[in-house]
């Protein structure tokens, strides 16, 4: 070999040297970018999740019946109001995002005065099946002592209902104009309060179920009083009160029409665990088969902020990467998003198999609800080595203008292979909560396998081009916070 030669391949060695280094730079700078959006975005999600957190481990030091209901209360609640309200309450996150681009004060205030307006309509047909949840429950089968539970706890959140009605549509106000950290700081310090709220009125007065229900609405209050604090004294945000005025009352048909399948996808999405809380109370022990599913979810609602805060990331992203014409950018942050994801969901696995013999402790010492959770958490964690990557996959599809892609994957693999399974591996084969919980892990299995499928088959280049013509035609597509059939600015 001469020299000639020798020079050449220790050239092509050192450029694929550098290839290399370059690559490995680049991903590591992708995961802190990630890791530095997805960290707060995490926090103020867990700040928010505590409420129900806490709630969960009062009732299950009131007893096994009163976890059983309470379960069964926050679970119906989030599906018939609170999913709702927050559903809605989107339809303005478009238009007061453009808004407060085009710095069109008087059109944020109007439309947050138009979604409280909405929103406090809303809540009065919620508020009627929340006051009849006995008998709609009694007419499903379920447990007579837990529905009797049910209804007290949902009796007296009725207040909440309002206090959320507020609350959501200033979230949105506050977040479309960039206050994240105002946000932050007001749900932490409602969460601060929560606790010692909490033991005041279901141990010190022992007022019980409807104490932990009273500590929740004074939670969303609080929330509410210190958004209302920061507006009042910020000089950075346009002031939400102006008097009154007519324009509240006209376009709420824009606003319909962006927030209903919002409102929709949150119901159905959710509605899956709901079913199977209510498949709970079919079970031989519907007691301690209710309060065990009851901490399983709660459980599966904490390792999902990480995946849930990652998707949101991704999206946003993957968006921006396309849309400035950088489609290796974009693949390369799906591709870096999901091996994080992947590795999320490993730990997840890791932290339920090793700790489902403690885990249930913190919410009860029923030995029969205790060797429910212990017996299933292992498959929660499961249920995580695909719900992480397939939560932070949907990300990337919502990102690339695909969330309808990602909707029809989640619902059909939920609804035509998660349940059919759940019910036959639960009743007919006698695995009882373990079967259902069986139900989930095939449709998170089939989900992520359908919504990696979607990805590979990407083509970026494609989907950059796409983009262009999107933001050239000023058109917002209609999944995951966009819109789609609107070919004009929603703020003129």
């Amino acid at each position: 070999m001469d020299d000639e030669e020798k020079q050449a391949r220790r050239n092509d060695g050192e450029d694929h040297y550098k290839r290399w280094l370059s690559y490995v730079n680049e991903v590591a700078l992708e995961l802190r970018q990630l890791g530095q959006a997805v960290l707060p975005m995490m926090m103020a999600s867990f700040l928010i999740f505590s409420k129900i957190l806490i709630s969960m481990l009062f009732l299950g030091r009131l007893g096994d019946a009163e976890l059983a209901g309470g379960s069964q209360a926050i679970g119906f609640a989030n599906i018939s109001g609170y999913n709702v309200l927050m559903g809605l309450a989107l339809g303005m996150e478009p238009i007061c995002g453009q808004a407060f681009g085009a710095r069109q004060w008087a059109v944020l205030t109007q439309t947050l005065h138009k979604t409280i307006l909405l929103l406090l309509i809303v809540t009065v047909p919620v508020a009627i099946i929340w006051l009849n949840v006995q008998p709609i429950l009694l007419k499903l089968g379920q447990d007579a002592v837990i529905t009797s539970i049910t209804k007290d706890y949902l009796l007296w959140s009725l207040p909440d209902l309002v206090a959320q009605a507020l609350l959501q549509p200033l979230n949105i106000f506050l977040r479309t104009q960039n206050h994240i950290n105002a946000l932050t700081i007001a749900t932490a310090f409602a969460a601060l309060l929560h606790i010692p709220a909490t033991y005041f009125f279901t141990f010190y007065l022992g007022w019980g179920v409807k104490g932990v229900a009273i500590a929740s609405v004074c939670n969303t209050i609080n929330n509410n009083l210190a958004i209302m604090a920061f507006l009042f004294i910020s000089d950075n945000v346009p002031k939400i009160w102006t008097g009154l005025s007519t324009d509240c009352l006209r376009g709420w048909g824009r606003l319909l029409k962006l927030g209903l399948p919002n409102a929709v996808a949150a119901c159905l999405q959710w509605g899956c665990y709901q079913v199977l809380l209510l498949l709970c109370g079919l079970l031989p022990d519907p007691k301690s088969s209710v309060a065990a599913m009851g901490i399983l979810t709660q459980t599966t609602g904490v390792m999902y902020l990480f995946p849930a805060s990652l998707g949101m990331v991704l999206a946003t992203r993957v968006g921006n990467e396309l849309g400035a014409r950088r489609p290796a950018a974009a693949r390369r942050t799906a591709a870096v998003g999901l091996a994080l994801a992947a590795t999320g969901g490993l730990l997840a696995f890791a932290f339920a198999a090793g700790m489902r013999r403690s885990w249930g402790r913190m919410f009860t010492d029923d030995p029969v609800t205790l060797a429910l959770t212990a017996t299933a958490l292992p498959i929660v964690g499961l249920c995580e080595l695909g719900n992480s990557p397939q939560t932070a996959g949907c990300g990337v599809l919502r990102g690339s203008a695909r969330p309808a892609t990602g909707a029809q994957i989640n619902l059909g693999a939920f609804y035509l292979v998660g349940m059919p399974v759940a019910v036959i591996a639960g009743f007919p084969l006698g695995l009882g909560l373990r079967g259902l919980w069986f139900g989930i892990v095939a449709a998170q299995a089939s989900c992520v396998c359908l919504v990696l499928w979607a990805i590979v088959r990407t083509d970026w280049e494609k989907e950059a081009t796409k983009a262009e013509v999107l933001a050239a035609e000023g058109t917002i597509d209609g999944g995951g916070g966009q819109q789609s059939g609107l070919t004009e600015p929603l703020v003129t």
